[in-house]
């Protein structure tokens, strides 16, 4: 499934089209991969709807990738055939400047983003450096790990992001398929910690409830108290504002989203500046994710285990799935599978 112009959601309901794309070759220390499962990420609308950076024209969207090694180029060894493997959003870095030295190759210059940079996993086939590919926990279905390469991992490093420790209270704003992977997170790490929840929908609050969350209310709720440290996954602007009058003195609030909807930057306007900022509260973004951050999280996420809810849906309706998350028909995660 390829796009080929930036639109609205709202006026075109199939950016995707479905058509042949050339099997690529691997280079001489990259991987073939044939693709099983892809998850399906709200920075695809992001991309579909121009807000965020963007992507080269035609491109395969996608960077939560499930699949077998069915090539390898003449120096690549670190896989064997059929081994199965994930690819996530970073697709690869310089690996020579500050960034890339001290651990933050997430913020790196040359940074590039699988299905955005470089095409991505809606599609049969892809290639990826063999440096930037996973090994996936046998614990998990491909449909399970999906998610895991990016909402589970991007909710882990606004976790570390956060400052959370043991007793704290965290709220989550938004409650979609890096959240719901996060209060996961939260129960096992942090036993004596209580998670409270925003969410604009009924059964993002039913589910949230329904799988740990100790308080959920909507967006413009008063929490029973106040919180430590939030994290917002929304794309929009009002939640953060929102948040804030919930957050403590001295709290943290990081945003985990790669770009916010334009039409609900006004709400910026409604911040005061001594009910939401003042006491020296914290904003903080999350950008990226680096290969030690997917990798810690796939060990962790096996050894708990964390189990993402998934729904299925099949590549030629990569559409509706899309369409279904933008209008926020969410429970857990969604995946398209490539393989039928």
């Amino acid at each position: 499934m390829a796009l080929k112009q930036i639109c609205s959601l709202a006026e075109n309901n199939s950016p995707l089209e479905l058509i042949d794309w050339p099997t690529p070759v691997p280079g001489d220390r990259e991987i073939l991969i044939k693709i099983s499962i892809c998850g399906v990420c709200h920075t695809e609308l992001d991309e579909i709807e121009g807000r965020a950076p963007p992507p080269r024209l035609p491109i395969i969207p996608g960077h939560q990738i499930i699949g077998r090694v069915v090539k390898k180029g003449s120096r690549a060894d670190r896989f064997k055939l059929q081994d199965r493997v994930g690819i996530a959003w970073i697709n690869s870095a310089c690996g020579q400047c500050f960034h890339c030295k001290s651990g933050t190759e997430n913020l790196c210059d040359k940074f590039t983003a699988t299905g955005r940079d470089v095409a991505g996993g809606y599609a049969e086939y892809v290639t990826v450096s063999e440096d930037f590919a996973y090994v996936i926990p046998s614990r998990f279905t491909d449909s399970q790990a999906a998610p895991l390469l990016c909402a589970g991992a991007i909710g882990y490093r606004s976790l570390h992001l956060t400052g959370m420790q043991d007793g704290f209270v965290l709220g989550l704003t938004g409650f979609g398929a890096s959240a719901h992977l996060v209060l996961k997170l939260v129960r096992h790490n942090y036993p004596n910690s209580r998670v409270f929840v925003f969410a604009r929908s009924q059964n993002e609050r039913e589910f949230a409830r329904e799988i740990g969350a100790h308080w959920a209310g909507a967006t413009e709720s008063t929490s029973p108290e106040e919180i430590d440290c939030i994290i917002d996954t929304t794309p929009a602007w009002k939640p953060v504002v929102e948040a804030l009058k919930n957050l403590k003195s001295g709290g943290r609030l990081v945003i985990n989203a790669i770009r916010k909807e334009e039409m609900d930057r006004t709400a910026l306007l409604n911040i005061d500046y001594p009910d939401h900022l003042w006491m020296e509260k914290e904003i903080k973004s999350v950008a990226n994710v680096t290969r030690n951050d997917v990798e810690q999280f796939l060990k962790l996420a096996a050894d708990i285990p964390i189990i993402p809810e998934v729904q299925e849906f099949a590549l030629k309706d990569a559409n509706r799935a899309l369409l279904e998350l933008k209008n926020r028909k969410i429970r857990g995660a969604k995946v398209l599978k490539i393989e039928e």
